[in-house]
């Protein structure tokens, strides 16, 4: 067995009913499949948990990141220094409110929620089933796809800041917008958000979610392993028409490729390493650049080691 660094050996010791993995491979929990190891992974069974986690961390001044279901996260490949805390599966619940409401626990896949939304007789999430993340990424990142965007219904979200506090900001204080939120400049974490969603008969809510189900089937990637969307949209135009335009649809480097199925898709093509994936992005963007003046961003969220 491998000797604990110093940072492992002391959060074992402050923390020792929390659940934590030493060395845990990233690439089995991000849906790239990609990164090394985390020098420490926790897992809070709930936001007390998390709270003492966040002040413990404070204490040993450590760096920490948050992760969830990692479907838009590209982890290095020589893993993460210090603390990386993993919130799917805690953080769990859904709750009905009055007024049309719901409210989720940041842990719940977007999914899940939709489902929930539909089987309520709620529209507004449809857009959301298919998205892989979980409720916490998505209020983060300010999620959308196929015309709708997490900001459009939610009212409220419960965040916690780096020394465990708790406060409740409104849709606007989020500071909205494409695809970003005020929670990437203030790294506070997401507890839970309500969601103002529109009465509807659930079968209609289901028609649609199905509608769009069968879209992304039809035109996505979704039998091997990616981040989502590889860049956001730019201004005046579509990430993968101009990736196609400029002759990139299915350019690869070592296993990291664009999707022969839709170009606006990067793909681990089997064994892809972050190295790979991080010059296909870069070259894809260089090249769309050179080809249309329009220079392509990232959406995947690329870590540091």
């Amino acid at each position: 067995m491998t000797e604990l660094t110093d940072f492992q050996k002391k959060i074992a010791e402050l923390l020792p009913d929390v659940e934590l993995k030493f060395s845990e491979p990233l690439a089995k929990h991000t849906s790239l499949r990609i990164g090394g190891g985390a020098e420490v992974m926790a897992f809070p069974k709930n936001a007390e948990e998390l709270a003492k986690i966040l002040k413990t961390s404070a204490l040993l001044d450590g760096n920490f990141a948050i992760l969830g279901a990692g479907t838009n996260i590209l982890a290095p490949d020589e893993g993460v220094q210090g603390l990386v805390i993993c919130l799917k599966d805690c953080l769990d619940g859904i709750e009905p409110l009055p007024g049309h409401k719901l409210r989720v626990m940041a842990g719940v896949t977007m999914s899940r929620a939709a489902v929930v939304a539909a089987n309520s007789g709620l529209s507004g999430l449809e857009f959301a089933h298919g998205i892989p993340g979980t409720v916490g990424g998505g209020v983060y990142m300010n999620a959308g796809a196929y015309g709708g965007e997490i900001c459009r219904m939610c009212s409220q979200v419960e965040v916690m800041n780096r020394r465990g506090e708790r406060r409740i900001l409104t849709n606007e204080e989020m500071g909205f917008s494409y695809r970003h939120s005020v929670l990437e400049e203030t790294g506070d974490i997401v507890l839970s958000a309500e969601f103002t969603l529109t009465p509807a008969e659930p079968e209609t809510i289901r028609s649609r979610m199905k509608e769009l189900i069968g879209k992304r089937t039809a035109s996505q990637p979704l039998d091997l392993p990616s981040a989502g969307s590889a860049f956001k949209r730019p201004a005046g135009g579509y990430a993968a028409a101009l990736i196609q335009e400029a002759g990139l649809k299915g350019f690869r480097v070592g296993n990291a490729g664009i999707s022969e199925k839709h170009a606006g898709f990067a793909v681990n093509l089997g064994g892809a390493t972050a190295k790979d994936m991080k010059k296909l992005l870069q070259t894809v963007s260089d090249r769309v650049y050179e080809a249309s003046g329009i220079r392509l961003e990232p959406e995947i969220r690329i870590w540091n080691p």
